[in-house]
């Protein structure tokens, strides 16, 4: 997959301006004039001047590099590559061979850095600061009220119209190289923020392994005086035929959940937990995603309650296959939650070499805590106190058969 922008070396930070329409810089003039001085008090004061215009070039590139830029990055292991952007701490591709050896892309993106600044669909982003749904985009912590942004009716879907996906995000670290590539991404959330209370540090790191592993583990910092709800998860779309391969409906999926949390109307959890059992959402045993999706008008949009996943320990999820490609992704992790959305609102997006994502063009499975947990006491919770820390962990394993 090759990126229309992508002039910039990988290992540098490639950049874009990050706000459209800013202006491009212009030399200063310079002046020539006389001097009365000796040469070495004129050659003196050339040094203290040429000293002050370098700080003053170092502090304004700075600056702008800190706040100003959107890069791609790439990490790379064995046959295994993939390629992220900071905007929204994005995945944007990745590519490892299928069961004949060919190199094949299963994650759904874009061609272009404005794209995904224009996306509404969430392709390979972090979410948060709290993923999922919020009924009323409102909640009660600790005796107070807060009021956050709406951004799907009157509810909040992953953080607001100016959640973690539509922000910059500092790269902290990235290592291309080595048994452990990894790339950290980095961000301040303050207080206030699309409504939630308390100040915190974010960061996103993803590392390969061998034996075709990639681990994602979300931290957060409390550094405020607050305590504050967090719930940050990956939305990655993945096709594991390709991402220009149409449908997932065929790929196959076991999800290790015997119950889900069933929603209403807005798809807010009713606060209930029931039994998958004899429901289209049962998938303890594999079955094709595409089986009994017509029993549901919406298709997939649904948090599966984990077995075991207690005490942050991590446990197995969800493996899916795809028949034709022979690759399988196994899922692990120590969040109590499993959204699968089967890209039901997917509708002509025009996506990576034009191609046109349709929908169920992929799948989604986000880790988390259970949607609206916030307003549902009886919910596993994640509440971050003042200078206390949350963790999320993801691993995927890939084989093929």
């Amino acid at each position: 997959m090759t990126f229309k922008q992508s002039t910039f070396s990988i290992q540098q930070v490639s950049s874009y301006k990050a706000v459209a329409g800013s202006k491009s810089r212009q030399k200063s003039p310079s002046y020539r004039k006389q001097s009365s001085l000796p040469p070495r008090k004129i050659m003196a004061k050339v040094t203290v001047l040429l000293c002050f215009c370098v700080l003053a070039v170092v502090v304004s590139v700075n600056a702008h590099t800190e706040k100003g830029k959107v890069g791609i990055y790439e990490l790379k292991r064995g046959d295994m590559s993939l390629k992220f952007t900071n905007w929204g701490a994005t995945l944007v591709s990745f590519v490892l061979p299928d069961k004949n050896g060919k190199l094949i892309d299963i994650v759904l993106g874009y061609d272009t850095i404005k794209q995904y600044k224009n996306d509404t669909t969430y392709f390979g982003a972090t979410v948060g600061r709290v993923a999922n749904r919020i009924k009323g985009a409102q909640f009660k912590l600790h005796g107070n009220t807060y009021k956050l942004v709406p951004n799907e009716g009157k509810n909040m879907l992953h953080g607001g119209p100016k959640g973690y996906a539509d922000v910059i995000w500092e790269v902290t670290k990235h290592l291309n190289e080595g048994d452990e590539p990894h790339i950290v991404f980095s961000y301040h959330s303050f207080d206030g923020e699309e409504g939630f209370p308390g100040e915190i540090v974010v960061t996103v790191r993803y590392t390969l392994l061998a034996d075709n592993r990639l681990t994602v583990v979300m931290k957060a910092r409390n550094i405020g005086k607050k305590a504050t709800p967090v719930n940050i998860a990956n939305h990655a779309y993945w096709n594991l035929g390709g991402h220009n391969n149409g449908d997932i409906l065929s790929e196959k999926i076991q999800i290790f959940a015997s119950k889900y949390t069933p929603v209403d109307s807005e798809l807010i959890p009713t606060g209930k937990v029931e039994a998958v059992k004899g429901t289209p959402f049962d998938f303890l045993k594999p079955n094709a995603i595409g089986s009994r999706i017509k029993q549901l008008p919406k298709g997939y949009d649904i948090n599966y309650a984990l077995d075991g996943v207690r005490g942050g320990k991590i446990w197995k999820a969800a493996v899916v296959q795809d028949k034709n490609s022979g690759i399988q992704m196994e899922l692990s992790t120590n969040a109590p939650g499993l959204q699968f959305y089967s890209g039901n609102m997917i509708k002509d997006v025009k996506g990576k070499d034009g191609f046109v994502y349709k929908a169920h063009a992929g799948l989604c499975l986000e880790t988390q805590w259970y949607p609206d947990y916030v307003n549902q006491p009886s919910f596993p919770q994640s509440v971050v106190e003042p200078g206390k820390k949350y963790k999320h962990v993801m691993m995927y394993k890939f084989s093929t058969h």
